[in-house]
């Protein structure tokens, strides 16, 4: 009773008609539901005046309503927790149900960590309706994120699968494509060199010795191998460059869809190309650059390949002669990265000046403000950003301050440039906490299992019981939990910070449905219980 008198003072009061008047927003899809349940209060309440809807049209921008389920609610809660998303502004939620898991699980990539942590989101999602989610803060977050700690777990199989890492150590699935035997019957080893030499390398420029690329992931035999750490170092580095350009071309690409909706369409040309050129000339290059050496260069002239980043860096001081063996001509790329930002800073200030000023002679009234249109007609409303329009809130023309623009523009210019360098660094935390998962499950696999396992009488056995308990527990605490929680923090920060900014404004207020089971709180505020 007292929630509903809450509720009633918060609508207005008609003296002509005696009736309660309650603005309110609704969806659209909702409206008819709506319609039928005042209707049914009215008849079952016997009231003299029936409820009914109408319709108004508003200036205000209506708040966003994002409907989930309870699988895509948490990475919906991940988004919001950046910032609710504007009335019909696109929102990365859809995205990142497959982005953040697959980039946590780049960091995270273990196939005995990622099943554990699958078997224990899969226990929590079959047995859902069975728990209690009243016990702790702690459980409770953990029971919300099953879904998306499934998702972590499912990708980290896969991610283990391609580095081919399980309890830091390598499943020989397919049989390794190196070749020892191959050594002897080449006559490069002999049984002299087997004993004077406790270490030594596989050529695999030598006929028969390496077969090929190795079906799935890496090749089992780099476990044993002295230089792995520098293989998977050179591997993993370049392999998070790639994800991290492609991850933030995505992430400009999605601002078109804002830029139609919005019906800013010269933005396309002005913002959205100049930013995508500066991207793609610059670290979309140096992907590039990746792959043509893998492609260019075999093991038979890997002396002259030279270094992507002397490459890069001599791109940036034009000195075309010390590079012409990977790719000439790369100043023309330097120099379509350069006029981009030219384009970027001043195209947007001096098309909206020219319009301004250009328009007014041709009688037409143009700016860049925020106009609103209600269609009674249309079963979605939206609000549209005409920046092509000029009328300010009241009406009239908008005046138009070039300084203030153009020192927008400006900042966002920089800040775009900048970030963009910052950010591709960024992405290097995948391959930096990759390599610290990998060599820390190694380091507890060699400092507890291994003491375990080196006796071999029967007392062994029961020995190994104790040391594998410690080896469990050290692997759930360290690895999977406190690991776990490192990798998903970051994985969190390359979406907010290096992909969500991109398109994502995030200013928006979110859409508050009545609920009995929420008034509680707002009556603890108003000191009403």
């Amino acid at each position: 009773m007292k929630a509903i008198y809450h509720i009633l003072n918060l609508c207005s009061f008609d003296v002509t008609n005696k009736c309660l008047i309650a603005e309110v927003w609704c969806p659209v899809s909702d409206l008819a539901n709506l319609r039928r349940a005042l209707e049914e209060g009215s008849r079952k309440g016997d009231a003299t005046v029936p409820s009914f809807v109408n319709r108004i049209p508003s200036s205000d921008t209506p708040p966003t309503l994002l409907r989930s389920n309870k699988f895509t609610s948490g990475f919906q809660s991940i988004v919001e927790a950046y910032g609710v998303g504007d009335y019909r502004e696109a929102s990365p939620a859809p995205y990142t149900i497959i982005t953040f898991p697959f980039l946590f699980a780049v960091m995270f990539g273990d196939l005995g960590h990622g099943s554990v942590m699958t078997l224990f989101a899969l226990w929590m999602v079959l047995t859902e309706k069975d728990h209690n989610t009243n016990v702790s803060f702690i459980w409770t977050t953990f029971f919300d994120g099953r879904y998306i700690i499934l998702m972590m777990g499912l990708f980290s199989i896969y991610t283990g699968l391609i580095y081919n890492d399980c309890f830091s150590k390598s499943l020989n699935i397919f049989g390794s494509a190196w070749s020892v035997k191959a050594m002897f019957t080449k006559q490069e080893w002999t049984n002299e060199t087997l004993q004077t030499n406790a270490l030594l390398t596989l050529d695999p420029n030598v006929s028969g010795v390496f077969s090929g690329p190795y079906p799935l992931g890496i090749d089992p035999i780099w476990n044993m191998a002295v230089n792995r750490l520098t293989f998977l170092n050179s591997y993993k580095m370049k392999m998070s460059v790639i994800i991290g350009v492609i991850h933030m071309s995505f992430g400009v690409v999605l601002s078109v869809f804002n830029h139609l909706h919005f019906r800013q369409k010269f933005k396309i040309y002005l913002l959205f190309l100049p930013e995508l050129l500066f991207l793609l000339c610059l670290f979309g290059y140096l992907v590039f650059m990746i792959f043509f050496k893998w492609l260019a260069f075999s093991v038979r002239d890997s002396q002259l390949a030279p270094s992507i980043l002397i490459h890069f860096i001599n791109m940036f001081l034009m000195q075309e002669s010390a590079t012409t063996a990977l790719y000439p001509g790369q100043v023309c790329v330097l120099v379509v990265a350069l006029l981009s930002v030219s384009v970027l800073l001043f195209g947007r200030p001096l098309y909206l000046y020219w319009l301004h000023h250009g328009g007014k002679s041709l009688g037409v009234h143009r700016g860049y403000e925020r106009v609103r249109r209600v269609s009674e007609e249309d079963l979605s409303p939206s609000v549209v950003h005409d920046e092509e329009e000029g009328l300010s809130d009241s009406g009239g023309p908008q005046e138009f301050d070039f300084g203030d623009v153009f020192l927008h523009q400006a900042i966002h210019t920089i800040e775009y440039c900048l970030g963009c360098i910052s950010n591709t660094a960024s992405y290097l935390r995948l391959w930096a906490l990759s390599l610290a998962h990998a060599q820390l499950s190694e380091v507890l696999w060699a400092m507890v299992m291994r003491l375990g396992l080196r006796m071999s009488s029967r007392l062994g056995v029961l020995f190994l019981v104790p040391v594998f308990s410690v080896f469990a527990l050290l692997t759930i605490s360290i690895l999977l939990v406190m690991e776990g929680l490192s990798a998903f923090l970051h994985a969190l920060r390359l979406h907010w910070v290096e992909f969500q900014n991109k398109f994502y404004s995030g200013t928006g207020v979110k859409f508050a449905p009545f609920d009995f089971s929420l008034l509680p709180s707002v009556f603890e505020q108003d000191g009403l219980l």
